[in-house]
C-alpha cells in the first residue's frame, strides 16, 4: 500500500490550496484518514481526520478555514486549505489506517503519504 500526497506549493497569505492525497494496493478498505503537518523546528500535529462515514474533525488553529473530505471510490482524502496564514507553513503528511488481507485474515495499519509542503508567504 502506498499514499502519494499532492498539491503543495508556495501561496499568498490569504490565499488557498488543495491538497490530495491517494492510497493505492492490495486495499480492503480504509478506515480513518487524517492530514498532519509539521512546521520547522516543530512537532508533528493533527490538522484534520475524517472517517469512512464522513465525520470530520479539525485543529482548532484550522477550524472555519480547512476542509477535509474523502472520495472512497478513488480511495483518496482531501484538504482544502482557505485564508491561509504564514503560520501554516509546513510539510503535511496524510495518514490513512488500511485494512489489508493476509494469508491468516485481515490486518489494520496505519500508512503515511510522503510529505508535500505548503509555504505561506508574500
Amino acid at each position: 500500500v502506498q499514499l502519494q500526497a499532492s498539491g503543495g506549493g508556495l501561496v499568498q497569505p490569504g490565499g488557498s490550496l488543495r491538497l490530495s492525497c491517494a492510497a493505492s494496493g492490495s486495499i480492503l478498505s480504509i478506515n480513518d484518514m487524517r492530514w498532519y503537518r509539521q512546521a520547522p523546528g516543530k512537532q508533528r500535529e493533527l490538522v484534520a481526520s475524517i472517517t469512512s462515514g464522513g465525520s470530520t474533525d479539525y485543529a482548532d488553529s484550522v477550524k472555519g478555514r480547512f476542509t477535509i473530505s474523502r472520495d472512497n471510490a478513488k480511495n483518496t482524502v482531501y484538504l482544502q486549505m482557505n485564508s491561509l496564514k504564514p503560520e501554516d507553513t509546513a510539510v503535511f503528511y496524510c495518514n490513512a489506517e488500511v485494512t489489508t488481507a493476509q494469508p491468516m485474515g485481515t490486518i489494520i495499519t496505519d500508512y503515511w503519504g510522503q510529505g508535500t509542503l505548503v509555504t505561506v508567504s508574500s
